[in-house]
């Protein structure tokens, strides 16, 4: 990413985008703009989140991450639709990088020249789709994440850097979350 500018996108103060961009920023990545999603599907992923994760630190918010930084924040009723689109082709980002969105449509993808990244709580190719901490227990598959390049499908694109994480006895699913 060094020298890319790009567009972090984000279902609106979502704890898990927000730590996403803790880890980005404190690397020396820092976006050139945000995209939060605030509709009623990003209210309802954002408080389903802090559910599971009770009782645990939870990053501060975009508004205290981004004090005294010059990163635009826009927002949108919906990554997918039109407004969104329009934002990305005005900003002409080199990379979107997703910091916990819903499933995006071809033509939100292609704006940026060159992709778009996502964070996917899971080894991919092993664990796909959401609840990858879940499945991955079930499955008796190991627990990590996976940087990978988006495509039209669902977790399907092109592998940057698989992770595994280690687990613990007493470590619960809400920690591991």
């Amino acid at each position: 990413m060094a020298g890319k500018e790009f567009v972090f996108m984000v279902l609106g103060e979502h704890p898990y985008g927000r730590e996403m961009l803790i880890q980005l920023m404190g690397a020396g990545y820092v976006p050139k703009a945000i995209i939060e999603e605030v509709g009623p599907i990003a209210k309802e992923e954002r408080l389903k989140f802090l559910e599971w994760i009770r009782g645990h630190m939870v990053a501060p918010t975009f508004d205290d991450l981004l004090e005294g930084s010059d990163v635009e924040r826009f927002k949108a009723p919906h990554h997918n639709r039109r407004q969104c689109r329009e934002i990305l082709e005005e900003l002409e980002p080199d990379l979107g990088v997703l910091g916990g969105t819903r499933i995006l449509r071809k033509r939100i993808l292609e704006v940026p020249t060159d992709g778009m990244l996502n964070s996917h709580p899971g080894l991919l190719p092993e664990v796909r789709g959401s609840a990858s901490v879940a499945w991955s227990i079930y499955y008796d598959v190991p627990i990590g994440s996976t940087c990978h390049f988006i495509d039209p499908n669902i977790d399907t694109g092109d592998i940057v850097l698989r992770r595994e994480i280690p687990v613990h006895r007493g470590e619960t699913h809400e920690l591991l979350c």
